[in-house]
């Protein structure tokens, strides 16, 4: 049977929960139709949406977050590297039949599906505890929204599934408009907010609490202000209100030193309003990234072990972001290493930010960290500078990121402070360049650069720069990757390609 345009499961792997919650080991192949009948069942079926964003996480998000942008690109690809390639080198045509657009596609689909699972088994079951059975609702609503939010900044306009579809649905549904998708995100993080915990002990630490949704949510109104749906200033409010909500709860500080914020011993800090937990040790939970962004043919100077891949290498243009001493440069960046076997500076940029000793091949201990407080202060900040109003507010919140920076491990020169700016404009391009330092490699940079309509401007500059890219040839239809062609093959009565593609 040909694929369909969702990726429908018969088969899921659930997580066992007996030790603590990011103890994802996968127990064995069930029956979902059969097999939720307890709280506790459906408690396995909560944790498995969680553990199917490491499909996503891995690798997909951060080739449209990071490598379509200008921070990154690659140190080395394998001979077939035409899929790779093309996301990174905007002069080389981006195809449909994309394989790691294709995978994104699927893998965030049947995270979707996962998710409708347990909205629509739930109500089934008796829970001794009514609070408990909204909670859990609200996490399978706000990793859907997530993903969503992922889908409608990648694709455009996709299908809304809000249910477990049938073959015959799957084939009748259409893309549905971009306006439609955000406002079921923020449906869905709105009853999220209203119905998860402000923290949990610590057996539970790591799902989604009431501040991962409320800062989720300030970050789409950020995005539904900007392009494509230019909403302007009514939604800028919406994110300041939402932003400032996170702020004043008090459950979240910046912690004082930068570095330890990408600690493997200090996963979800103060600073954390949602990781995605990764565990080490061959169960097939661990974190790729150390070992996957390590120079291919380095040696023990970068990883002490396993693998290398030299992917999302730092482009010079990153380099050259950080001011002078900037701590967080040498906390996130290499711009190359000494060979053990030369003793000669190799120039092969690299990713530090997720260091750790791998047990084997690439499975380390690092958590994803997908919102964090100095996140929410530089939106904060910018949808402030946005509606021209209480500008020294703005100023503190950006230079309180500044100044934590200068505080931080190997920091002495950076400047503490912001002078109040000449003209809006050059406010919005200070905070610009503070959430790309701040947030260099947290697949931020290429939406950022899109809400804010400045990817024509940047992407241009820096491709030309780069890789021969003729300026004169950009397209809007590169602010979206294609819909994968098998999508459409499998139903093209209803599923339309991107423009340009």
């Amino acid at each position: 049977m040909k694929k369909i345009l969702i990726v429908l499961f018969s088969i899921f792997f659930l997580l066992s929960c007996e030790k603590d919650f990011i103890d994802l080991q996968p127990i064995s192949d069930m029956n979902v139709n059969t097999f939720y009948k307890t709280e506790q069942d459906m408690n396995q079926a909560v944790l498995s949406p969680y553990a199917s964003l490491h499909d996503l996480y891995n690798e997909p998000y951060i080739y449209m977050g990071e490598i379509r942008s200008d921070n990154t690109t690659f140190s080395w690809v394998p001979g077939n590297s035409k899929d790779m390639v093309s996301i990174d080198n905007f002069k080389d045509p981006l195809l449909s039949d994309n394989s790691f657009v294709l995978n994104f596609w699927n893998n965030s689909y049947n995270t979707i599906l996962r998710c409708n699972i347990v909205l629509d088994k739930i109500d089934e079951i008796e829970f001794s505890d009514p609070a408990l059975k909204e909670q859990y609702k609200a996490e399978a609503r706000f990793i859907r929204a997530l993903v969503n939010f992922w889908l409608v900044r990648v694709y455009g306009s996709v299908p809304k599934v809000d249910h477990e579809l049938a073959l015959d649905e799957a084939y009748a549904l259409g893309r549905s408009p971009i306006q439609e998708i955000y406002d079921f995100i923020v449906e869905d993080l709105k009853f999220s907010e209203e119905n998860l915990p402000n923290a949990y002990s610590d057996v539970d630490k790591g799902r989604v609490t009431a501040g991962g949704a409320k800062g989720l949510l300030a970050k789409v109104y950020m995005t539904m202000a900007g392009y494509p749906l230019k909403k302007g200033d009514a939604y800028y409010q919406l994110a300041e209100e939402k932003a400032l909500e996170v702020i004043n709860m008090g459950q979240y500080s910046l912690v004082p030193d930068y570095k330890s914020l990408f600690d493997v011993t200090n996963k979800n800090s103060s600073e954390s309003l949602f990781e995605i937990q990764y565990k080490k040790g061959g169960t097939g939970t661990g974190s790729p990234w150390n070992n996957s962004f390590a120079p291919r043919f380095s040696d023990k100077e970068v990883v002490l072990v396993g693998d290398k891949g030299g992917f999302n290498a730092p482009t010079q243009s990153m380099s050259m972001a950080y001011a002078e001493s900037d701590p967080r440069k040498m906390i996130s960046m290499s711009d190359g290493y000494i060979s053990d076997r030369t003793g000669e500076f190799v120039s092969e940029k690299y990713v530090r930010k997720y260091y750790d000793v791998s047990f084997s091949g690439s499975d380390n201990d690092n958590n994803w960290i997908e919102l964090r407080l100095a996140d929410i202060y530089l939106l904060y900040a910018e949808s402030l500078v946005r509606q021209n109003k209480q500008l020294g507010v703005a100023l503190d919140y950006l230079n309180q990121i500044r100044e934590r920076a200068r505080n931080s491990t190997g920091g002495t020169t950076v400047p503490a402070d912001y002078l109040p700016f000449g003209t809006r404009e050059e406010f919005l391009l200070a905070i610009e360049e503070e959430r790309r330092v701040e947030l260099a490699f947290e697949n931020h940079r290429w939406f950022d650069l899109v809400r804010t309509e400045r990817a024509q401007a940047v992407m241009s500059a820096e491709q030309a720069a780069t890789n021969g890219f003729d300026p004169g040839a950009w397209s809007e239809n590169m602010l979206l990757f294609p819909i994968p062609l098998q999508v459409i093959q499998s139903n093209p009565d209803k599923i339309t390609q991107n423009p340009g593609y």
